[in-house]
């Protein structure tokens, strides 16, 4: 991994873990890899994705909001992607995207994100 990538990797674990502490504890990693951004020219441009995953909180729906203000008060730019299985909100702040996901009925949360691409190794 790129010394860049390594910076924004630990940024974004950071990032996640602290949305996912809002809901509560016992989230568990579900992805966190390296992504190739350029299917043209392969490994040129990578990027690093992480995700957790928490299985049905107490009051998740309930959490959310506060979880949004978090973000929007550190500069992420918010979009409702809301269906009626699930409450989505995806973030994006310089080339980063985090996408929150509560399922309706469980009320289980997903949060995935990935970093911008940089320049492969």
């Amino acid at each position: 991994m790129s010394p860049d990538l390594d910076a924004l990797a630990k940024d974004l674990r950071t990032v996640i873990d602290g949305a996912a502490g809002m809901f509560g504890s016992g989230a568990g990693p579900t992805i966190d890899g390296d992504l190739d951004c350029d299917p043209v020219n392969p490994g040129t441009l990578i990027c690093r994705q992480y995700g957790v995953r928490l299985e049905s909180p107490d009051s998740a729906e309930n959490s959310l909001p506060a979880v949004v203000r978090s973000f929007a008060d550190t500069g992420w730019k918010a979009i409702d992607r809301g269906t009626a299985g699930e409450f989505i909100v995806q973030f994006s702040r310089e080339g980063a995207n985090v996408n929150v996901h509560v399922a309706r009925n469980s009320g289980a949360v997903t949060i995935v994100g990935s970093t911008r691409c940089v320049p492969g190794p």
